[in-house]
């Protein structure tokens, strides 16, 4: 995979690319990473890519000519274009695996006010981290960065980005490491079993518990089982005696 990143502050992406996991992906070649600066492309005298908006209005605003001259410079038939917007769809790990099939990745990073709207014309897909808004598109597209990245073969090993949380549609169920017993709590016995069989299930079964706790509406979603249903049935007995 390539990604390329269209960008202002090229160096906003150093840590992203020079520390841990990743890091040692790019090491090893699992990937191809570039930041170009779209101001490289200004036709502008003073290097300018934004400008006060038509009719007035507080900010400044990206320019097509700088930004989408760089685009045309390194896209080809097999990029996807990326828009990081507020307006887009809102990024998740099945986007994430999706992304992560693709061959070449182009993130435009936005900044100031806004960007004239013909851009979006030029783009394939629109994307957002969340409802609220960003100085600039840098941080959120390293997160996705991340989030991708770490999809590839090769980077994590494949069973633990498949027990992730979201993967299945579910949160991911408790974890626990040495010591056994830590200020009088103790790892649960059926971790310490060596039954296969039983952890997957109590592991499942955690997953359920913690989505229907935390993140109630994955489970809307979701083709559950007929076990699942009975199980998330007791749960919300339980919730019910309670109140």
């Amino acid at each position: 995979m390539k990604i390329s990143v269209l960008s202002l502050f090229p160096e906003y992406f150093d840590p992203l690319l020079n520390t841990s996991i990743i890091k040692r992906a790019k090491e090893k070649n699992l990937f191809e990473f570039e930041v170009i600066d779209f101001r490289m492309f200004t036709k502008e005298k003073h290097g300018h890519v934004d400008d006060t908006p038509y009719g007035g209005g507080a900010g400044m605003v990206l320019m097509c000519q700088p930004l989408l001259d760089a685009l045309a410079s390194i896209k080809t038939e097999n990029s996807t274009v990326i828009l990081l917007t507020p307006q887009g769809k809102t990024f998740n790990q099945k986007i994430a695996m999706d992304l992560s099939l693709k061959e070449h990745l182009i993130f435009i990073c936005g900044h100031y006010e806004g960007f004239d709207e013909r851009i979006r014309e030029y783009v394939d897909i629109q994307m957002s981290l969340g409802d609220f808004v960003l100085t600039g598109g840098e941080s959120a597209c390293m997160v996705m960065c991340d989030c991708i990245l770490r999809l590839l073969p090769g980077v994590i090993k494949q069973d633990s980005s498949q027990d992730d949380s979201f993967s299945n549609g579910l949160l991911e169920y408790p974890q626990y490491t040495r010591p056994e017993i830590y200020d009088g709590k103790k790892v649960p016995d059926v971790l310490l079993s060596g039954h296969h069989a039983n952890i997957k299930k109590w592991r499942h079964q955690k997953s359920l518990e913690n989505t229907f706790y935390h993140r109630p509406d994955l489970l809307e979603t979701l083709d559950l089982s007929k076990e699942d249903k009975i199980y998330l049935d007791r749960l919300k007995k339980n919730c019910d005696l309670k109140d």
